[in-house]
């Protein structure tokens, strides 16, 4: 009887296991990954969409290997920048599809370390269509507690005494910005922290964060950059009255809002001092946050996010101008980090 019992459980056994590996990762994707993880680690290259992708493609200093894996509709593709391992993959527009990516990117695979880059909307008077900026610190400001009409800056929010929301990262009155009115029935919205869960934590023990640091070495590295000639021409004829700079900032928000509003756009760069605006980043500070991977996010200015000048609205003629410029900018950075093999989290 002991026997039959063990071969039993030996039968149910493998039966649980057969059912589990139908819901994991398939066996040759499996084979693919574990081969590819023995040659690294990795830099991640996380892209947005194809325009700022195929930039990175058709440029001399990127060279691909045989080998690309497709897996959870991502597609990760093998090579090298400037000699340096990397692997490519395309997020999709907005905060789930860039946190989606991310994790996945850095579940699956041997990576030392993660470059974001893409164009972005323009929050500060100070900068142009064109220019690279790269913050030093990026928030996710679409995370909201919307407060009920006739409740004010006095008033407790709804959980904010167990800790879930709080007041004081601020807030937007919205009737500050009617046009002939003093009073709107939309009243405040309070921006709120992320909660997270540090790979080095307690599990189930959250912590918040607002303002997600980039990695300092990479970021101090950056300051190199700064002296890189960029684009300024579309075409033979059509050509920025300029010179696009790179330039190290403060500050960047990510919201799955496409901004193109120019009363906003004043109240986020009075209120938190940003300069790009755009819907992914955050979601890859997050996350590289989290799981303590060092990580840099590059954003071109393709446009004045609502307007409001003579370079406004123009998202449309410059994107590929922007695109270029993040390319060549993640290009020289890749070459600047040449040798480094490992770079402990900040």
């Amino acid at each position: 009887m002991g026997g039959v019992r063990i071969f039993v459980y030996l039968v149910l056994l493998i039966s649980l296991f057969g059912i589990l590996a139908k819901g994991e990762i398939p066996g040759n994707t499996q084979r693919l990954i574990n081969e590819a993880n023995q040659n690294g680690p990795y830099l991640g290259l996380v892209i947005p969409n194809l325009f700022e992708l195929n930039p990175l493609l058709q440029h001399p200093s990127y060279t691909p290997t045989n080998l690309t894996i497709d897996f959870a509709g991502r597609r990760f593709r093998f090579g090298t920048v400037a000699k340096e391992k990397v692997i490519l993959v395309m997020t999709g527009l907005a905060m789930i599809n860039a946190g989606i990516t991310t994790q996945l990117l850095l579940s699956l695979f041997n990576v030392k370390g993660v470059v974001h880059y893409g164009i972005a909307g323009n929050a500060n008077p100070s900068l142009h269509i064109g220019d690279v900026a790269i913050p030093q610190y990026w928030s996710h400001s679409a995370l909201w507690n919307w407060q009920r009409y006739g409740n004010g800056p006095e008033n407790e929010l709804p959980l904010e005494g167990s800790g879930d929301y709080t007041r004081e990262i601020g807030y937007i009155k919205i009737a500050e910005y009617s046009t002939n009115v003093s009073d709107n029935l939309l009243n405040n919205i309070w921006y709120q922290p992320e909660e997270i869960f540090p790979v080095d934590g307690v599990p189930e023990e959250r912590q918040h964060v607002f303002w997600i640091p980039v990695d300092t070495q990479y970021f101090d590295l950056s300051k190199q950059l700064e002296s890189l000639q960029l684009e300024n021409c579309l075409n033979a004829t059509e050509c920025l009255s300029y010179h696009p700079k790179v330039v190290r900032v403060s500050r960047g928000t990510s919201a799955s809002i496409y901004l193109d509003n120019a009363a906003y756009r004043n109240f986020i760069y009075d209120k938190f001092q940003v300069s790009p605006v755009e819907m992914e980043s955050a979601a890859i500070a997050l996350v590289c946050h989290q799981q303590r991977v060092p990580f840099i996010i590059f954003r071109a200015l393709s446009d004045l996010a609502g307007g409001g000048s003579t370079e406004s609205n123009e998202a449309d003629t410059f994107t590929s101008l922007a695109a270029t410029n993040s390319v060549a900018v993640v290009v020289e950075f890749i070459k600047r980090l040449g040798g480094v093999k490992a770079v402990a989290f900040a």
